[in-house]
C-alpha cells in the first residue's frame, strides 16, 4: 500500500492566497487489483502551477477537495497493457504526489519526445500554456504576416510562448512584462519591442511609442486597466483574444470596467474570450507544431523550478505576484 501526500484547499482564498489556506494530507491509496476499476498506480515527478487555478478554485472546488492541477507522472504499476511501467504521462490529478487511474483520462508523453528535452515541459511550452498560445493567436487572433501583435504578461508561460509564435507568423512582436530581467529575457527570444508596465511613466505613451500606428492583434492575459487602454490602441478591424485576466484574480470586490463600445463600435474590433479546450481535437495537431520549432530551436523556453512538493503552495503565490520567469513548476 503506497501513502500519497497531497495538498487540499483548507479555506477558499479571499483576496491573495496564503499559506494557511491549504493543508497537506496524507492518503492510503488501494492496491490494484486483477479485473478491479484502477489499473495503474503513478508517482507525479512535476506538478504545474497556473494562474487558471486561482478563479477556478472558487467555481469548481469544495474546501477540504485536493487542489487542481496538472502533473507530469511515471506509471509505476500496471494492469493495463496501454500504459507499461516507466512510461510518462500528463494527467489532470491534482495536487499530490502519488495517485490510482483507471487510464482513461491520461496522455502519454509523445513517442517523439526526445531524451534531451525536460518532460517538464509538457506542462508548459509543449503542453497546455503553449496550446493556448498557439490557438489564440491562429484561431481567434487571425494574424497575419506583416501585423503588428501586442501580448502583455509576456514572460509567462503563454506569454512568451505567443511572442515566439508570432515571430514566426511573421509578425512584429511587442510585449510587456513586471522586471528589467524578464525584459531583458523577452529581447532575447526576438521580442522586437518590450517595456516594463511598472516603470513606465505612461502606459498609454509606452504603448504608442513601441508602435505608433497601433495593434492588429491583442493577446490579453492581464485585463483591468491595462487592456482599457490597449483597445484604444487597436488598428481598424482589430482582432483581440482574451486568455486571461490575473490582475483581477485576487480582488475581493470586482473592479469598475471599462466602457469598450465607442472603440469597439469605431475600430470595428472583434473581442473573444476563449479556453484552450475549445480544441481538444486538435490537441496532437498543437503538440506536434510545438514540439517541432522547440526541437529546431525557433522556440525557447525558461522554466521556474521550485525543489519539493511541501512547496506548491509558496510556487502557486510566487506565481500569481509574477515572480516567475517562463513556467513555474515544482519538482516532487
Amino acid at each position: 500500500m503506497v501513502t500519497a501526500k497531497a495538498w487540499v484547499l483548507k479555506k477558499h482564498f479571499e483576496g491573495s492566497p496564503k499559506i494557511s489556506d491549504f493543508d497537506l494530507k496524507k492518503i492510503e491509496l488501494p492496491n490494484l487489483k486483477d479485473g478491479g476499476k484502477w489499473k495503474l498506480l503513478l508517482a507525479s515527478l512535476f506538478l504545474s502551477v497556473d494562474p487558471y487555478m486561482r478563479p477556478y478554485s472558487q467555481r469548481i472546488m469544495k474546501e477540504g477537495d485536493i487542489m487542481i492541477g496538472t502533473q507530469v507522472a511515471r506509471i509505476v504499476e500496471s494492469k493495463n497493457p496501454a500504459f507499461t511501467v516507466g512510461s510518462f504521462v500528463v494527467a489532470r490529478s491534482g495536487w499530490r504526489t502519488h495517485f490510482i487511474s483507471d487510464g482513461k483520462d491520461l496522455q502519454l508523453l509523445p513517442s517523439s519526445w526526445p531524451e534531451s528535452l525536460p518532460k517538464s515541459l509538457a506542462l508548459g511550452t509543449v503542453g497546455m500554456p503553449g496550446l493556448t498560445a498557439y490557438f489564440g493567436l491562429l484561431e481567434v487572433c487571425k494574424m497575419k504576416p506583416g501585423e503588428t501583435v501586442l501580448v502583455n504578461a509576456a514572460a509567462g508561460a503563454v506569454g512568451s510562448v505567443v511572442g515566439q509564435l508570432a515571430k514566426i507568423g511573421g509578425c512584429k512582436v511587442v510585449g510587456c512584462a513586471g522586471s528589467d530581467d524578464k525584459v531583458a529575457y523577452l529581447k532575447k527570444i526576438g521580442f522586437d519591442e518590450v517595456f516594463n508596465y511598472k516603470t513606465v511613466t505612461s502606459l498609454e505613451e509606452a504603448l504608442h511609442k513601441a508602435s505608433p500606428d497601433g495593434y492588429d492583434c491583442f493577446f490579453d492575459n492581464v485585463g483591468g486597466e491595462f487592456a482599457s487602454i490597449a483597445i484604444n490602441q487597436m488598428k481598424r478591424y482589430g482582432r483581440i483574444a482574451i486568455c486571461g485576466a490575473i490582475s483581477q484574480y485576487n480582488d475581493s470586490v470586482p473592479q469598475k470596467g471599462p466602457y469598450v463600445q465607442f472603440p469597439m463600435i469605431f475600430k470595428e474590433l472583434q473581442m473573444e474570450g476563449f479556453l484552450v479546450s475549445r480544441w481538444d481535437n486538435r490537441k496532437e495537431e498543437g503538440l506536434k507544431a510545438l514540439l517541432k520549432w522547440v526541437m529546431e530551436g525557433k522556440v525557447k523556453y525558461h522554466e521556474q523550478i521550485t525543489e519539493g512538493f511541501e512547496n506548491m503552495p509558496a510556487a502557486f503565490i510566487g506565481m500569481l505576484k509574477g515572480e516567475n520567469l517562463g513556467k513555474a513548476v515544482v519538482k516532487v
